[in-house]
């Protein structure tokens, strides 16, 4: 039984002093030899159709002054989020980007290298970027102070984005399945009927935050070139 709806969120699950529960983000390491086999299969070019449309999209984004390559991040960080999103679908696998833990570690080492790279090699350009073309020179020390600070919250938003998006379907999942024992038959095939609903719901949502993340970070970095 449950003490506290959250504790689906919960990761001191261990075993051996050791959280067995983070240990379902490296089972995608298991699938990476699938990818390597000789003989191509459906799931192999299902993968490949994905990974070449989102690096065409990607290379858009980047524009002509991306580093050839660069593309190939974003695209293992869509992978990695979509893998794990769909994990914690899975009952009792913990969902690890459900915790600003795992999201931050993410989006914080990224960013941190686009402001160190742009900062480093177009200063120049980021202090423009700083202050909108045609902005009356009264207003520049607060728009300056506006990008900065909008700019400093990046990461985070970027996490808390990925984790509210992932705990809110899951919370209203686990909500109404606690209440099953207490209905009658026939509400039950209705609430299995909304769970699935749900479910279908949950999975879309698996998709798009990863999409989403990988795109926000895309430009991110085509900012700083």
């Amino acid at each position: 039984m449950m003490n506290n709806l959250f504790s689906i969120f919960d990761p001191t699950t261990n075993l051996f002093n050791l959280s067995i529960n983070w240990i379902s983000t490296l089972i995608g390491i298991m699938f990476m030899p699938y990818f390597f086999w000789l003989i191509p299969n459906r799931f192999s070019m299902l993968w490949n159709l994905i990974f070449n449309s989102l690096n065409k999209e990607f290379k858009i984004l980047m524009g002509m002054n991306g580093i050839n390559g660069s593309t190939f991040i974003f695209i293992s960080m869509f992978s990695f989020i979509l893998f794990n999103n769909f994990l914690g679908l899975f009952p009792y696998i913990f969902t690890s980007t459900s915790h600003l833990t795992l999201s931050l570690s993410i989006s914080l080492p990224l960013w941190l290298s686009f402001m160190f790279y742009g900062w480093i090699n177009n200063s120049q350009h980021m202090f423009a970027h700083m202050i909108p073309q045609g902005t009356p020179n009264i207003l520049m020390p607060f728009m300056v102070l506006i990008e900065t600070i909008s700019n400093i919250i990046r990461p985070g938003t970027l996490a808390v984005r990925l984790t509210a998006n992932m705990i809110a379907g899951h919370l209203l999942i686990t909500l109404l399945s606690s209440n099953g024992p207490n209905m009658s038959s026939y509400l039950i095939i209705f609430l299995i009927i909304i769970q699935i609903l749900l479910m279908i719901l949950e999975s879309a949502v698996a998709i798009i935050q990863s999409y989403v993340i990988s795109i926000l970070s895309n430009l991110y970095a085509s900012e700083v070139n």
